[in-house]
């Protein structure tokens, strides 16, 4: 039987960048029965949606958009999983940010592997071109405990069809985190996890992403968001205490760190990113929220 997926594309005010991607779905490799979904974030605008419609007439998949009129990265993602599930026929739902392409062989990649572990969701690896704080993000193919992200995912269906809407949690919407929260939800209810380093994207790092100020601000919201997500799930006391302890040891030690690896490039970076996320889970836990997704990066 041929796999139906249907690959779901959040978007917001990116129109380059997703006429990037969608090209490259368009050529991949693959006898996969393929439907795509585009969900544009900007109700003013609709960049994403005028693309789509533009390109729907000569395109090689059969290419749906629609307006996501509620401002956030959750309620976007809940807007694809809400129409994604009206594919009767779709067995899996693939998740692609807008400033990622894959490679050819992306969903042969995901389906040999979903087939091959039986895990329900499974992420692929995510490669930069050796940008300033952003290394790849890859692990060896397999299954795993925990994935990092929404950006390069292949979801089976009946692991959404099980929750209740909303499947990502709108309070995340404009900090991030929704991500993570959806997947220890899903890991409570006993589903499986693999990655697939073989199911590549590429990611594009916006001039604005370069700076080492976005690193140090993207390393304080990656802290903030995690944090948040832990306190939400009523982690014990006991947890909580080891978090806090290991959050005060990095903020007396990461400073020194920085001092003593500020000759070393491929050193001097980490420490300071250690401290900024500490200091993002220490504010978390007084109830402070970082918006990262208020700012717009890339085209």
């Amino acid at each position: 039987m041929t796999d139906h997926v249907v690959i779901a594309i959040p978007t917001f005010r990116r129109p380059k960048s997703l006429a990037r991607l969608l090209d490259a779905i368009a050529a991949l490799d693959t006898a996969a029965h393929i439907s795509v979904l585009v969900a544009d974030n900007d109700a003013v605008g609709q960049a994403g949606l005028a693309l789509c419609r533009s390109l729907v007439p000569g395109y090689r998949w059969p290419l749906q958009a629609v307006v996501a009129h509620q401002r956030g990265i959750a309620q976007v993602r809940n807007v694809l999983v809400e129409q994604a599930l009206r594919h009767r026929h779709a067995r899996f739902i693939a998740m692609i940010d807008d400033d990622e392409w894959p490679e050819p062989g992306w969903i042969d990649e995901f389906l040999k592997a979903a087939h091959h572990t039986g895990a329900d969701l499974l992420q692929g690896s995510i490669l930069f071109a050796d940008v300033l704080g952003h290394p790849d993000i890859r692990r060896p193919s397999g299954p795993v405990g925990m994935l990092q992200g929404a950006g390069n995912l292949l979801i089976r269906r009946e692991a959404v069809e099980a929750m209740a809407a909303p499947w990502f949690d709108p309070q995340f919407a404009l900090s991030g985190g929704e991500d993570a929260d959806f997947f220890r939800r899903l890991a409570r209810c006993g589903r499986r996890f693999a990655w697939v380093d073989e199911a590549r994207a590429h990611g594009e790092v916006p001039p604005g992403r370069a700076r080492l100020s976005w690193v140090l601000a993207r390393a304080y919201s990656t802290g903030n968001s995690d944090m948040r997500v832990l306190l939400k799930h009523r982690a014990g006391a006991a947890l909580v205490i080891a978090e806090l302890c290991k959050i005060l040891a990095v903020l007396l030690l990461s400073p020194l760190a920085a001092v003593i690896f500020a000759a070393s490039p491929n050193r001097r970076l980490a420490p300071l990113r250690k401290l900024c996320r500490a200091a993002g889970k220490l504010t978390a836990m007084f109830g402070a929220r970082y918006n990262e997704y208020a700012v717009i990066h890339g085209e």
